[in-house]
């Protein structure tokens, strides 16, 4: 039987917040993979085919803006939910995220109920039981 999870990659390099969220997400069903660096961030995503990209703008070797315009630019990769995360709250980071393609934007810190609601809104409607 296939696994059923929803899949997120998140890509983001700092150890506490990759490891929040990797918490909030795994008790909700999320199978959660990582990435750290820029470099290779999106061929990162194309090996993983995740159902939601958690990227975060500022990232080692690549900025998560120039990210998450490959990912819009390659057909296969151009309607992948993107959730940006930054420290960085202001206006303008906001407006440049949207207008490159990000699906949503959110600040750090964040609530775990934030996150939960924000990944939940972009990833794959869960099955239900009977």
């Amino acid at each position: 039987m296939a696994d059923e999870r929803r899949r997120v990659l998140l890509i983001e390099d700092e150890p506490n917040i990759i490891e929040a969220i990797r918490f909030i997400l795994s008790r909700d069903g999320w199978h959660v993979a990582t990435h750290s660096t820029g470099r290779d961030a999106v061929e990162a995503v194309r090996t993983r085919s995740p159902d939601v990209v958690i990227l975060d703008v500022m990232l080692p070797e690549r900025s998560g803006y120039d990210i998450l315009a490959d990912l819009r630019a390659a057909e296969a990769t151009a309607r992948l939910p993107v959730l940006m995360l930054t420290a960085r709250g202001q206006e303008k980071e906001r407006d440049m995220a949207l207008r490159i393609g990000a699906d949503k934007f959110m600040t750090k810190p964040f609530s775990n109920a934030e996150m939960l609601e924000a990944v939940r809104a972009l990833g794959p409607a869960q099955k239900k039981r009977a």
